[in-house]
């Protein structure tokens, strides 16, 4: 389970996985496969049925590849403390073994990030304003005393 704030490098260490035989899931290419277009193009409310529903794919998904025992890597900011619990119940439940991997970057690298990262396209990119980077760091739920391990990302 991968956590962290946009531009943390999340999708970078998820793909280095892939490479070792994990698969990756992503709610940002569900999206990106299902509508084709960034999510800082749509309305947010829609935004917000879109990723829930993407979400649920990806339940379903995880679900799916737990039971043919394949190792997965879920590319997901994870940035609420109840929808990491959440997960990790559900990973329990199946009898699998979770890992919360942390990637920590301060606001600096995260804009300095961003700034390339937004010039980009893909479904990899989702374009982050200065605004919404706030609302992120102010909404994060930063994982402490959760089985967490924590790379520092500069």
């Amino acid at each position: 389970m991968m956590c962290g704030i946009a531009g943390a490098g999340k999708t970078t260490y998820a793909q280095a996985l892939v490479r070792e035989g994990y698969t990756r899931l992503s709610i940002d290419e569900v999206v990106w496969e299902q509508f084709g277009r960034d999510a800082a193009e749509f309305e947010s409310e829609d935004y917000e049925r879109y990723k829930a529903a993407a979400e649920q794919t990806l339940w379903d998904e995880l679900i799916r590849l737990m039971a043919t025992g394949r190792p997965v890597v879920l590319d997901y900011s994870f940035w609420q403390r109840a929808t990491r619990e959440r997960y990790k119940a559900l990973i329990e439940s199946h009898g699998y073994r979770w890992e919360l991997v942390y990637l920590k970057a301060d606001p600096a690298t995260l804009r300095q990030r961003l700034a390339v990262r937004n010039t980009k396209d893909g479904a990899n990119r989702v374009t982050v304003s200065e605004e919404l980077l706030n609302r992120y760091l102010t909404g994060f739920e930063e994982p402490v005393g959760e089985g967490e391990r924590v790379i520092h990302q500069r």
